[in-house]
């Protein structure tokens, strides 16, 4: 019995008709919507766990339609993309996308990538209830696992989910250099696949901490190895 609700929107009818009945068939409560005007909409109207957004689609593409929920909802976006649009598929992870599946995909993959998002989503969401988290403190970077909050100099700093999860645990680790392989598997909780996507969340991250990212105080490349978050003197 799942009590979450995935929003499809995808302009291929058949497509969107498949993927409905195999979420519906895992117990999932699925909206459908055939462009991102239509999605916006739902997404104003229902309370979203998750959506799965077409790239390509008339009147309102995918990455608008990423872009502009970015600016108010934090729930896992996954995106459908051709093969043909790879450029496009990095630029939807900039603008807040947490995944995407290219065409064709099979019924489990999809189902699969899903499952995963909505846990992690719904750790992200108890965090707050876990009373054993604690806050870290880097400098001015400081990071609070109980109020699932970040802020830098004392302002605040929005992130996504999986930004959060990256950041919490380079931050509880100073120092030490992380593999993307590495931050893969403790974030996803899953085999590697797919780590460039690492790469563009930890650029992400680091347009939101630093003041000059292009030479970063706090999340620091160690080329050829991984990540780390900088240890800071305390003054």
């Amino acid at each position: 019995m799942n009590s979450y609700h995935i929003l499809v929107v995808e302009d291929d009818k058949e497509i969107l008709d498949g993927i409905g009945i195999y979420l519906k068939n895992q117990g999932y409560t699925v909206f459908k919507a055939s462009n991102g005007i239509e999605g916006l909409e739902l997404i104003q109207k229902e309370e979203i766990h998750l959506a799965i957004v077409d790239l390509m689609m008339p009147k309102m593409d995918g990455l608008t339609m990423t872009m502009r929920l970015r600016e108010h909802y934090e729930f896992p976006v996954i995106m459908l993309t051709a093969k043909s649009e790879e450029i496009d598929k990095v630029t939807g992870l900039n603008i807040g996308a947490d995944d995407y599946v290219t065409k064709p995909f099979t019924p489990m993959e999809l189902l699969a990538r899903v499952n995963s998002h909505l846990r992690r989503y719904c750790k992200y969401l108890n965090m707050s209830d876990q009373v054993e988290e604690n806050v870290y403190v880097i400098g001015g970077l400081e990071l609070n696992e109980n109020t699932v909050q970040v802020s830098v100099d004392g302002n605040p700093v929005k992130m996504t989910p999986l930004e959060f999860k990256i950041l919490a645990l380079l931050m509880k680790y100073p120092g030490q250099v992380f593999s993307a392989d590495e931050i893969y598997e403790k974030v996803w909780n899953e085999r590697p696949v797919g780590t460039d996507t690492i790469m563009v969340h930890v650029r992400n991250i680091r347009e939101k901490i630093e003041i000059d990212p292009k030479n970063p105080k706090y999340l620091k490349v160690v080329w050829g190895v991984g990540y780390k978050i900088e240890k800071q003197s305390s003054k």
